[in-house]
C-alpha cells in the first residue's frame, strides 16, 4: 500500500487526485494539505466520507510518514514542499505549472531529491511531447513551428506549461538552430522570420485544456493536437507516477520517464 499526501487538496485538480485516489487498492489517503480558509475545503472532507484524515494547513505535519507527495499546488507552495519532501526523505511527484527557471533549477540541483516533474500528467499529453521532438527532426527548417493553447478563463499562467514544454521538444529536436521565440503578435510584425517559433494562449470558458502544434510547411501542414475534456486523465497520470516512483532510486524524473518513452 502506498502511502499518498495531496497538496493542494481543494482545488479542481486535487479533488480529481482525491477523488480516483480513493477507487485505488494500492494507495492509502495519509494526508490533505491546502492553505488556511480555502473556501473549498469543505468538498475534500465530503469526498473523504467524513473520514479522517482531515484537510491541513501544515505540510510538514501531513508529509511525515508517507511514501510520496502529488502536489498541485501554486508554485511557490510546491517549492516549499518540495524541501519539506526532501528532508524526510519523501518522494514527490509536481505537476505545478508556473514555476520559475531559478525554481526548477533549484529542484534539480537539490542532493537527495526523488521527484517527478512535469507540466501536465495526461499520458497522451506526454506521448505529444515525444512526438513533437520526433516529428521536429524529421520535418526541419521546411517547416514553421507554431503552437496554439486553449484554456478556462481561471487560468493564472500564460504560455500554460505544457505550451512551453511543446516549444523546448521542438527545439530539441533541431539542436543548433538559433530559435526566435515569439509570444504573441500584434501590430506590423513584418514577416515571419525562418527561425521563429511562436506560442499563442487562449483563455476562455470552462476549457480543461487544448494543444496544437502546427508544422507549416509551403502547400501543406501537420497539426498534432491534445485535448482533455475532463481533470481525470491528469489525475491518472499523476497516481501513475507515484506509484511508478515510491519504487525508483533518487533521481529526478519526467513523465518520459514513467512511460518509458
Amino acid at each position: 500500500m502506498v502511502r499518498v499526501v495531496i497538496t493542494g487538496a481543494c482545488g479542481k485538480m486535487g479533488r480529481a487526485i482525491l477523488n480516483l485516489a480513493l477507487e485505488d487498492g494500492d494507495l492509502d489517503i495519509a494526508g490533505l494539505v491546502e492553505m488556511k480558509g480555502h473556501p473549498m475545503a469543505g468538498k475534500a472532507h465530503d469526498l473523504m466520507g467524513g473520514k479522517p484524515p482531515h484537510v491541513v494547513d501544515d505540510p510538514a505535519e501531513a508529509i511525515s510518514g508517507a511514501d510520496v507527495v502529488i502536489d498541485f499546488s501554486e508554485a511557490a507552495a510546491s517549492v516549499s514542499h518540495f524541501k519539506t519532501a526532501v528532508e524526510k526523505g519523501v518522494a514527490h511527484v509536481i505537476g505545478t505549472t508556473g514555476l520559475k527557471d531559478d525554481d526548477l533549477r533549484f529542484i534539480r540541483e537539490t542532493k537527495g531529491a526523488r521527484v517527478v516533474i512535469s507540466p501536465n500528467m495526461s499520458i497522451g499529453m506526454n506521448i505529444l511531447f515525444d512526438l513533437a521532438q520526433r516529428v521536429s527532426a524529421i520535418m526541419g527548417d521546411a517547416y514553421d513551428a507554431e503552437i496554439v493553447e486553449l484554456h478556462h478563463h481561471w487560468k493564472k499562467d500564460a504560455p500554460s506549461g505544457s505550451a512551453l514544454k511543446i516549444k523546448d521538444a521542438v527545439e530539441a529536436g533541431q539542436k543548433g538552430r538559433d530559435w526566435i521565440e515569439v509570444f504573441g503578435r500584434e501590430g506590423m510584425t513584418g514577416e515571419r522570420r525562418k527561425d521563429e517559433i511562436g506560442v499563442m494562449s487562449i483563455r476562455g470558458g470552462d476549457i480543461v485544456g487544448e494543444h496544437t502544434l502546427f508544422f507549416a510547411g509551403i502547400g501543406e501542414r501537420l497539426e498534432l493536437t491534445h485535448r482533455a475534456w475532463s481533470r481525470d486523465n491528469f489525475a491518472r497520470g499523476a497516481l501513475l507516477a507515484a506509484k511508478w516512483l515510491v519504487n525508483q532510486p533518487q533521481g529526478i524524473y519526467s513523465m518520459k520517464d514513467v512511460l518509458g518513452l
